[in-house]
């Protein structure tokens, strides 16, 4: 798309879409964190969804564009696919057709409102990839409740900024632009995220394992079928209200807490811990996000490929720990976007690894640090696989699983780890 006619249709839609939230004046829910957005987006729809009219941003698309395009309709799945994928001559066409759509559609609906058909809840995923982000969304939507999940030490994208507290303070945005009449939601369990508590007006409600928690998860485990893996379990604590939590299909405490913010959203639009409870067993991750497929030669796979940075690496690696497998085999790529804490992120990876997993694949040039680390570690030398891209992964992976193994396999974005998946999964 040309540059130009970029910024030009963004502005248009980013004008439009501010128009549309003045116009019918929804509730505004908020998500940012340097990881588990996604998830926690589709958890909060699972519990609300049921008692209001609500509205989600698909996919992961939260930036000017996507949430701009969320605020103004719900559109099919094809085309917010059109929107995301790279422009190619024969999709030029299509696009111009579609972007047309949105505009003239928008224009109606501001000139014939039709409050009934809107949304009561918009609930939107708020991505911060470089200074000045935060600020251009909330130019479109200001929410009035926030959820910030995690950021962690070494938050993703953190090579774009100057430190570390200034990603931070640009995720603060979001917490320090809340109504005093709206509420934070914060992790417990994060310091980085409960430092913000100091920087809103807004009430607060706090979510995790910690005793500090409002909406607290307690009794985290598994649910096996024999040797396959099902889905997680928890209990869910708010005051003197306990509510058992049984999840098909998600993996991982990061889904807990999904799960837990979920809640917390609920208990402010006055839904009850069990029927927020209920709502969540029909919940499922989005894909690429701690999902368990069947695999060739009679495996698992554990796809968490969507993306990565240490702390979910770190997660993802503690949950390949605690599930069953004859052998735990890990599939790892890099983790882009951390600037000078990449070689010490990825040795940190690979020692924790080395007591985790009987195989390790690594693909890309920083995930050869994970390798080097874990061999440093006392990991055999004879059990390690290193490639430079994911196609070269793919073969040899396969060569290497054996029946009754489970894989993990994670990585960057960019580093396009849903090949191997591609590749080692069951058609």
């Amino acid at each position: 798309m040309n540059r130009f006619f970029a910024r030009m249709l963004t502005a248009a839609l980013k004008s439009l879409a501010r128009r549309v939230i003045a116009r019918y004046r929804p509730g505004i829910i908020g998500i940012t964190g340097s990881v588990g957005k996604t998830s926690a987006k589709y958890a909060v729809h699972a519990v609300l969804s049921g008692e209001r009219r609500v509205r989600i941003s698909r996919g992961n698309l939260n930036s000017e564009l996507g949430i701009a395009l969320t605020v103004l309709g719900e559109w099919r799945e094809r085309d917010w696919k059109l929107v995301t994928r790279e422009e190619k001559k024969k999709r030029m066409v299509r696009k111009a057709i579609f972007w047309k759509k949105v505009l003239v559609l928008s224009a109606l609906r501001l000139l014939f409102p039709k409050s009934q058909s809107y949304p009561e809840i918009l609930i939107l995923e708020y991505g911060v990839d470089r200074p000045g982000d935060m600020k251009a969304l909330l130019e479109i939507a200001e929410p009035n409740i926030g959820i910030v999940t995690a950021i962690g030490e070494v938050p993703v994208h953190i090579e774009f900024f100057h430190d570390h507290e200034e990603l931070v303070r640009e995720k603060s945005r979001l917490i320090e632009h809340l109504p005093a009449a709206g509420f934070a939601i914060l992790n417990a369990d994060d310091p980085t995220v409960m430092d913000l508590a100091n920087r809103t007006r807004a009430h607060l409600a706090a979510f995790g394992f910690g005793k500090g928690a409002e909406v607290q998860i307690a009794r985290f485990g598994y649910r096996n079928d024999g040797a396959k893996p099902r889905g997680i379990s928890f209990t869910l604590r708010h005051g003197r209200e306990r509510e058992e939590v049984a999840i098909d299909g998600a993996f991982g405490k990061p889904q807990a807490y999904s799960a837990a913010a979920a809640a917390a959203v609920g208990l402010i639009f006055g839904i009850p811990l069990s029927k927020a409870a209920s709502a969540l067993r029909g919940y499922r991750p989005p894909s690429g996000r701690m999902n368990i497929l069947p695999g060739v030669k009679g495996t698992m796979i554990l796809d968490d490929s969507y993306n990565a940075s240490p702390l979910s690496m770190h997660a993802a690696l503690d949950t390949l720990r605690d599930l069953p497998g004859k052998r735990k085999i890990a599939v790892l790529g890099d983790m882009l976007e951390i600037g000078k804490y990449a070689m010490e992120a990825h040795e940190r990876v690979g020692r924790l690894a080395a007591n985790v997993v009987d195989m390790l694949i690594t693909v890309g040039p920083r995930a050869k640090f994970i390798a080097d680390a874990a061999v440093t570690h006392g990991f055999s030398k004879k059990k390690v696989l290193s490639f430079d891209i994911a196609d070269d992964a793919r073969i040899p992976t396969q060569d290497t699983i054996k029946e009754g193994d489970l894989i993990l396999i994670k990585g960057s974005r960019a580093m396009e780890l849903e090949k191997v998946v591609e590749e080692i999964k069951m058609r």
